[in-house]
């Protein structure tokens, strides 16, 4: 018995990817772009290789932060930070990135590779990204270690949450006239080529002052003047708000066509809350403007070890709708997260000191080795899911090959539709 039941297997064989994308850019600019851009890929290129690909671009950028600030300090903290032509190469990554992400699907169609693989694969290298770009763009923004980046964090983790949850539902991935993997990402395109000709300490401006707004009383009465990094959260809290409306509205007409019950969904919100919940809990020891983690090169491992069990989480979902399984409603990691959240609010709930964290020293070993513990469950899942999905449909994830009617691994191109090679 491996990871997956049978039942669940079996299902594999009636999945098909269905997706709307109502993006203006996507459709008179992008495709067109992405279309010239495939060709330019070999057939005997994975369409998974090409995915993983995009994610180790993103990583590399990653490694560029890390190498010129490890220790996650803005100019503000008195850091000069990465040089200004870092930024042009995190835009480049972002863009590429994007661009493979948007052809493998491409590449799957031209190799006779399309399947409930290629689905968990992309969605689980998008949910890596999201945090990984959240830690990027923080950077660029001049946030770093800040409530703002926690607060982007959320948002961005949330937004995925939404699609995944969304799609679930509907059996539809829904990209509406403004998305994430779309225009969202272009403007942290963007934002990363300004910083990259200004500097991150550009977003400190200030935004009725940089826009000249200031001059008009009645906007000084009612807007405050806050830093362009911080309008930009803003904008992204209200971008949230409206894809909660609009995945809430597709979900809705989709269970009533079904004669489903269009509140239950909602039930299923609740993981990402909880989970969040207790990262944030944990993040306030020992108090919201002292954190003992923010405030420390902690921060960025906290952030990453988050964002592993988010994957985990969301690639749960993803698993549940290609083998339409029950939606997994418990994560074990959130034990872990307890214990950890649990532990730093001891002096709040009990007035003692905690008995793991109690040192900066015993707080550093445990929030690496919660980084170590949601790295190896993630890695065990992609594994033992990989393994068990390429066995059942006899295919393989990094290369173009299948299994033929007797068992034997061929090109794909060889193979007829009844399973057999094809024959001169």
């Amino acid at each position: 018995m491996g990871y997956l039941s049978q039942p669940a297997l079996k299902n594999l064989k009636k999945y098909s990817y269905k997706g709307v994308d109502e993006s203006l850019v996507s459709h008179y600019l992008l495709t067109p772009y992405w279309n010239w851009f495939i060709k330019l890929f070999p057939l005997n290129i994975a369409p998974n290789t090409i995915t993983l690909l995009g994610l180790c671009i993103v990583v590399f950028n990653v490694v560029t932060l890390l190498y010129y600030d490890p220790l996650y300090l803005t100019e503000k903290d008195g850091e000069t930070g990465p040089p200004q032509w870092i930024y042009f190469t995190w835009a480049i990554g972002l863009f590429m990135y994007q661009s493979l992400d948007a052809v493998d699907g491409k590449q799957a169609r031209r190799t006779g590779m399309a399947g409930p693989l290629g689905e968990m694969f992309d969605h689980g290298c998008d949910a890596l990204n999201t945090t990984l770009e959240v830690v990027l763009a923080s950077r660029a923004l001049n946030l770093g270690r800040s409530w703002w980046t926690v607060a982007s964090q959320i948002a961005t983790l949330a937004n995925f949450y939404l699609t995944t949850w969304e799609e679930y539902h509907t059996g539809i991935l829904y990209l509406g006239p403004f998305s994430g993997p779309v225009e969202g990402i272009l403007m942290i395109v963007i934002i990363y080529v300004i910083t990259g000709i200004f500097g991150p300490t550009f977003w400190d401006n200030k935004l009725l002052t940089f826009t000249r707004l200031d001059r008009i009383p009645q906007v000084v009465q009612h807007v405050p003047n806050i830093g362009l990094n911080e309008s930009f959260m803003v904008f992204g809290a209200f971008g949230l708000a409206f894809n909660i409306v609009s995945s809430y509205r597709n979900v809705i007409k989709a269970t009533r066509s079904d004669g489903k019950s269009s509140l239950k969904p909602l039930v299923y919100l609740l993981p990402f809350v909880i989970s969040a919940t207790l990262q944030i809990l944990w993040l306030l020891s020992p108090s919201y403007h002292d954190s003992t983690i923010i405030h420390s090169p902690l921060f960025l491992p906290f952030l990453f070890a988050w964002g592993l069990q988010f994957a985990h989480q969301v690639g749960r979902m993803i698993l549940s709708h290609i083998t339409r399984a029950p939606f997994p409603l418990w994560h074990n990691m959130w034990l872990w997260s307890v214990v950890g959240m649990v532990d730093a609010q001891l002096p709040f709930l009990f007035d003692r000191s905690p008995l793991i964290q109690s040192t900066p020293k015993r707080t550093a070993v445990f929030v690496y080795l919660t980084l170590a513990v949601s790295l190896i469950t993630y890695a065990r899942f992609c594994a033992l899911v990989i393994r068990d999905i390429t066995e059942f449909l006899g295919i393989a994830c990094f290369t173009v090959r299948k299994k033929d009617g007797e068992g034997v691994w061929r090109e794909t191109r060889d193979i007829q539709q009844d399973g057999y090679v094809k024959r001169l």
